[in-house]
């Protein structure tokens, strides 16, 4: 009987973020937003600037005042940034004025200072001013109840000083997704760790762990779990407890290969546990109530790919977030490439930017435990399934890892 169609990655995709939704809000100071997604749009409590105002150290005029230059005015106070000059302007009058003081009543333009001549209480205007020069008129950053910020907007510094700006000390934001983190085998160790003659160093674990943290979350990396069923059945009740339990390896059908029957021991529901794509065929997503478990397959470079493409886009739907693939960009083709087979492929390559646009370099080496092509890489080719050959200077999609949010 022949085997059922491997899951595209697409339809992959749309199952796993259809199975999340947007974690609670909670109320975080402003001061430590940066970072974090909005759960409600951020609103201004006051108007800025709250009126007119100097951009420049001059004098406030009365623009008709000064029909031509030279023109001598009198001066007759000051508006210090902080201060104000409470009277209206009258004709032939002027008024010294600093970055940020409000206008006078009647002032409808600014002359620089460098434009002046200044001889006790006489201001000689050098210069003719024009109606509304150097002025930031009320309102020109935001108004009163503006909500620049909208929900799902991951919040940049910039963003955050935004916010300051608007008079808010406090921000609602998703709660960040707890991550339970799992990597099973007697044959890992953790970096330090004697190595035995068989084993490996478990470098996928403390990868997921990272991506986590940069993506808004809150890592837990569990110590690992050895090629018992047991064992693996109480760490995955443990990592059930989470906002989503992550696990690395033993996903597979093989003698060693315990955590699909360690779940389904535990009541989880398979969903799938195979895709057309390289790396990363056996990936593998299972749930039961409202705990979810996604299985990335146990080769670091699988791992990585896989978590940009099905872990970041889980996390997002619970920041409140779309979820969507990562986006891609054109490049040519430095090199030929052969044909694609029924896999999406996921090709490590190096991007260079020129005068003319991307150019994309794959390694020549894809070998999916290779983390030394996986950090020389700068981006992903994509084939599609069965993919035809291409020559170099043809145009293919990458994805810009240097462009990812958060950081890859």
């Amino acid at each position: 009987m022949a085997s059922a169609p491997l899951l595209s990655v697409r339809d992959a995709h749309a199952r796993v973020i259809a199975a999340f939704e947007r974690l609670p809000a909670e109320t975080v100071s402003v001061a430590d937003a940066a970072g974090r997604v909005l759960a409600s749009p951020a609103k201004a409590r006051l108007t800025q600037p709250p009126a007119d105002l100097s951009a420049m150290d001059g004098y406030a005029v009365r623009a008709e005042d000064v029909p031509a230059a030279p023109s001598t005015l009198t001066l007759v106070g000051q508006a210090p940034a902080g201060g104000s000059y409470d009277h209206a302007l009258k004709p032939g009058e002027t008024v010294r004025i600093f970055t940020g003081g409000p206008l006078p009543m009647g002032a409808d333009a600014i002359v620089i200072q460098e434009d002046t001549k200044a001889e006790g209480n006489k201001i000689t205007i050098l210069e003719a001013p024009r109606i509304g020069r150097h002025i930031r008129k009320a309102g020109l950053d935001f108004s009163a109840g503006d909500a620049p910020l909208p929900a799902g907007r991951l919040l940049t510094t910039r963003d955050v000083a935004l916010a300051a700006a608007m008079n808010l000390p406090w921000l609602s934001v998703h709660r960040k997704p707890r991550v339970a983190i799992l990597s099973t085998g007697n044959e890992l160790v953790l970096p330090g760790e004697p190595v035995g003659r068989n084993q490996i160093i478990s470098s996928s674990g403390i990868a997921v762990a990272a991506l986590v943290r940069a993506w808004g979350g809150e890592p837990t990396l569990f110590d690992i779990a050895r090629d018992e069923e047991k064992l693996i059945q109480d760490a995955i009740a443990a990592g059930a407890q989470h906002d989503l339990l992550i696990t690395l390896g033993g996903a597979s059908v093989g003698d060693h290969d315990l955590v699909q029957a360690a779940l389904k021991a535990q009541g989880f529901s398979l969903d799938f546990w195979r895709i057309a794509m390289r790396p990363g065929k056996p990936l593998m997503f299972a749930a039961k109530d409202r705990a979810r478990v996604l299985g990335l397959p146990g080769n670091p470079v699988s791992t990585l790919v896989c978590a940009l493409l099905f872990m970041k886009p889980a996390m997002e739907r619970m920041l409140g977030q779309p979820g969507d693939v990562p986006p891609t960009v054109p490049a040519k083709l430095a090199v030929d490439v052969k044909q694609n087979d029924n896999r999406e492929d996921y090709v490590r390559s190096r991007l260079v930017r020129t005068a003319e646009g991307l150019t994309v370099e794959p390694h020549p080496v894809q070998d999916s435990s290779m983390l030394s092509v996986m950090a020389w890489c700068s981006g992903l080719m994509i084939r599609p399934p069965f993919d035809s050959a291409r020559k170099a200077g043809d145009t293919v999609q990458v994805i810009d890892l240097e462009a990812i949010p958060g950081g890859y």
